[in-house]
């Protein structure tokens, strides 16, 4: 298995959990390179399901060792609250096969304050943030003046970087957003009673990982959230706050861009998004409901129901092309069972032009009204199909025509939730 980057091909929650999951049983290092625990992989082993927010999804694979980039903004304590409920099930979170990267910045209670007190303004033009203070968190390293998990070993250094960012964040708190402001020596205290705790975990990950790759280790870069997220490439404004193409995992790993051998987008057989947004295919009837229903389709990090909608190939084709997609994962096919119509977004019509490309500026997806194709839908249970001829002939000439579509091979197909309920091509 190659070096390989694992990305979201839509909106986010294509069920990238378990194909990372599946994966990682073949890699030897795993490698979270962006975003923050506004992202859920949830993965199902049995009876048993785990939602992970920070910690890479390899961790449930003994002997992976898993690194946390210098992409990531890593809110300390969720992670250690995560490290802490992973250990009571008897994995292993030790800082031997579980590492921060020092470059790693760290979110702290006033970028959450930050976030929900914008939210909160916008009022009838909300973005849909999860208020876990990831945009702000973002902002600081932008700015030069963010905190990094390195800084955690001199509290001095933590303590002045602290009380500088306050001054300016406790004006907008107190001031513009009515907010209570924070006392700069209580964020500090909490923050360092954390450090001996996170401290073992903060490492040179770029060592790390280098000297695996040089000893033939295959490693698995994961991505969080989807493409069409993406702050420079997706539905801007109502994006993440971070680079989730997957040109980013070289810059969020600390490897270069050559290493990235494999890119392998997850994408659902149907569409989904969390928040606000365009959404040219959404359904607002009784298939809308349908899928939410049968797809379980609440968000893993905030329990949010999912906007549901058909497959749209506009979406995908441009997932394809700006990531350069090898391989294809397409996840929940099962959940498509008893529609007896499915419809595919082929082109959209926008002001009597009719495009195969996403509209670039902004508001003009809003605009846009997709051109559908209409394929037999399909009654058959696949969940306990293996192998991609027992599939039933509509469901083929359905993944078939979606491959014609994006222009990418369907290299993983899951029909149910299952880590045995994935079909390799």
């Amino acid at each position: 298995m190659a070096n390989t980057v694992i990305i979201g091909a839509q909106w986010g929650d294509e069920g990238k959990g378990k194909i990372v999951d599946m994966l990682s049983a073949r890699s030897q290092v795993i490698v979270r390179f962006q975003g923050g625990n506004n992202a859920g992989h949830t993965i199902k082993v049995g009876n048993e399901e785990t939602i992970l927010h920070l910690v890479p999804s390899g961790i449930l694979h003994p002997g992976a060792l898993c690194l946390v980039g210098n992409g990531v903004v890593l809110d300390p304590e969720v992670f250690l609250r995560e490290t802490e409920e992973l250990a009571a099930r008897g994995v292993d979170v030790s800082p031997g096969r579980l590492a921060i990267s020092k470059k790693a910045h760290l979110i702290l209670p006033y970028h959450k304050s930050l976030d929900k007190a914008r939210e909160a303004k916008r009022a009838g033009h909300k973005i849909g943030t999860t208020g876990r203070g990831i945009g702000p968190c973002y902002e600081d390293k932008a700015a030069r003046v963010g905190l990094r998990a390195g800084d955690l070993a001199d509290p001095d250094l933590v303590r002045a970087k602290v009380r500088h960012a306050l001054l300016e964040k406790n004006v907008l708190l107190r001031e513009l957003y009515k907010f209570e402001a924070l006392d700069p020596d209580a964020v500090s205290d909490g923050l360092l009673a954390l450090a001996p705790r996170l401290l073992p975990y903060v490492q040179d990950t770029d060592a790390r990982l280098h000297a695996a790759m040089e000893a033939g280790a295959d490693v698995l870069f994961e991505g969080a959230q989807g493409i069409h997220l993406d702050i420079d490439h997706g539905t801007y404004p109502f994006v993440t706050s971070s680079n989730t193409v997957a040109g980013n995992a070289a810059a969020g790993s600390a490897v270069a861009p050559s290493a990235l051998e494999r890119v392998v987008g997850v994408i659902k057989a149907y569409t989904t998004r969390v928040g606000s947004g365009p959404f040219p295919t959404e359904l607002l009837d009784d298939a809308g409901s349908y899928l939410r229903t049968n797809g379980h389709e609440f968000g893993a990090t905030t329990g949010r129901p999912r906007r549901c909608g058909w497959f749209d190939a506009v979406v995908a084709r441009e997932s394809v092309r700006l990531n350069g997609i090898t391989d294809l994962a397409l996840t929940k096919l099962d959940v498509l069972q008893n529609l007896p119509v499915l419809r595919i977004c082929v082109a959209y019509e926008l002001d009597g032009k009719t495009l195969d490309y996403l509209p670039q500026e902004e508001g003009a997806l809003g605009r846009v009204t997709p051109v559908y194709e209409e394929v037999p839908g399909f009654e058959e249970d696949i969940s306990g199909c293996r192998d991609f001829a027992e599939l039933p002939d509509t469901v083929r000439a359905y993944v078939e025509r979606l491959e014609e579509l994006t222009g990418a091979r369907m290299s993983f197909i899951s029909v149910g939730p299952g880590r045995e309920q994935t079909i390799e091509r």
